[in-house]
C-alpha cells in the first residue's frame, strides 16, 4: 500500500534551543486512504486529506507550526509546540519530523517492514533523555531538574519505546522499555521480559516473543521465539540479507538465526545458524545426503536444524512436528 503523500499534525517537544527533540503524531491522512485519529479529539482539524493541506499550506509562513491551540486536547504547554508535516514521496530521512512520522506509520501498521525508505534516520535523531517529564535535551538536564520535585531519566537514547506514543491492540509486553517506536506488532502478539522489538521489525500474526527481533526481521504467525535467542539484523556487520522467519516456526532458548526461514521450521536450543555455517542435510532415514552452507537452505519450509551431540556437526533433517501456540495466551483483550 502507498500511503504517500501523508500530511500529520502532531506535538513536538523542544530543548531550550527551540530543536526538535521528538514528535508525537495525534492525525495521519494519508491522499487515498482514511484518516487515522491516534486521538479521537484530534478530529476536529479536519475530516479529509484536503483539509489537512489547508492547514499545511496556512502554516508555510509560520514555519509549518499551528499556533492556534484552542483544538489540541492539551493546550499549550512549556517546550511543545504543535506542527504540520508532509511527506511528499517515499525519500531519505531528512529531519526528525520525517523519522518520527515513518516510525508512527510503521507502529501503526500502515506500513509494513521493510518496506519505507529509513535512511538517514540515526543522522537525523538527536539523543534524548527520555525521562517521566518527557523527551529532554541531555544538555539541558541540569538546567530543567530544579523545575521538578522528582526527575527520572529511564534511557538515553535516539528512539522511544513504543508505548509512550502508541498502544497497538491486541499486544501483550512485559517490558515496554524493550520495545521501540516504529516496532510493527500484530494483534495476538506476546512480547515477554526477555523479548525485544526494535523499529522497521515486527510480527506478522500472533506470535510468543521471548528473544530479540533485530531491525529489518520480521516474525511469521504462530512462530515462537524461545527465551534468549536472536536475529542477526542489518544495521552492523555489514549484512545485507533480510532475515525473516516464516509461520509455524519455533527457534529454541538461546539459539541464533543468520539466514531466512520458510515456514514449519525449528532451530534447536543454543544452535546460532549463520548463512556461512556448514550443514549436513539428512534424509528421513537419517542418512547424510549431503554437506552444504546453510544460504543454501534459505527460505526452505519444513526443516529442523540441530547439532549432532557426539560429532558437533550442524546437521538438517525434515520438521515432522509444527509449533501450536496457546490460545489462551495470545489473546490479549
Amino acid at each position: 500500500m502507498n500511503v504517500f503523500p501523508v500530511i500529520a499534525i502532531g506535538t513536538c517537544t523542544t530543548n531550550l534551543e527551540g530543536k526538535i527533540l521528538d514528535v508525537r503524531y495525534d492525525l495521519m491522512q494519508s491522499k487515498d486512504d482514511p484518516i487515522v485519529n491516534i486521538r479521537s479529539s484530534t478530529a476536529s482539524w479536519g475530516s479529509d486529506y484536503n483539509s489537512l493541506l489547508s492547514y499545511y499550506e496556512k502554516s508555510k509562513e509560520n514555519n509549518y507550526e499551528i499556533t492556534d491551540y484552542s483544538k489540541h486536547p492539551r493546550g499549550k504547554r512549556e517546550r511543545e509546540k504543535i506542527i504540520i508535516h508532509k511527506l511528499e514521496k517515499d525519500e531519505s530521512i531528512k529531519d526528525v519530523k520525517d523519522a518520527y512520522l515513518k516510525l508512527h506509520l510503521l507502529s501503526k501498521k500502515l506500513v509494513k517492514p521493510n518496506s519505507i525508505n529509513l535512511d538517514g534516520i540515526f543522522a537525523a535523531l538527536p539523543n534524548v533523555a527520555w525521562t517521566n517529564h518527557g523527551p529532554m535535551d541531555p544538555m539541558d538536564i541540569d538546567r530543567l531538574r530544579n523545575n521538578y520535585d522528582f526527575l527520572y531519566i529511564k534511557s538515553l537514547d535516539k528512539f522511544p519505546c513504543l508505548t509512550d506514543y502508541i498502544i497497538p491492540d491486541g499486544v501483550r509486553i512485559a517490558d515496554a522499555a524493550r520495545v521501540r517506536l516504529g516496532a510493527y506488532l500484530s494483534e495476538g502478539t506476546t512480547v515477554m521480559h526477555e523479548g525485544f522489538v526494535n523499529f522497521n521489525a515486527g510480527t506478522l500474526g500472533p506470535t510468543m516473543i521471548e528473544g530479540r527481533i533485530s531491525a529489518g526481521v520480521t516474525i511469521g504467525a504462530n512462530s515462537d521465539l524461545g527465551g534468549g535467542c536472536s536475529t542477526m539484523g542489518t544495521l552492523s556487520g555489514g549484512n545485507e540479507i533480510k532475515i525473516s522467519v516464516g509461520e509455524d516456526c519455533l527457534l529454541g532458548a538461546n539459539s541464533g538465526l543468520g539466514i531466512p526461514l520458510g515456514d514449519r521450521c525449528t532451530i534447536e536450543a543454543g544452535l546460532y545458524l549463520t548463512g556461512g555455517s556448514k550443514v549436513q542435510v539428512m534424509d528421513q532415514e537419517n542418512n547424510v545426503v549431503s554437506t552444504v552452507k546453510a544460504s543454501e537452505l534459505a527460505s526452505k519450509s519444513d526443516l529442523l536444524f540441530i547439532r549432532n551431540s557426539l560429532s558437533g556437526a550442524i546437521q538438517c533433517k525434515p520438521n515432522k512436528k509444527s509449533v501450536v501456540l496457546n490460545d489462551q495466551l495470545h489473546t490479549n483483550d
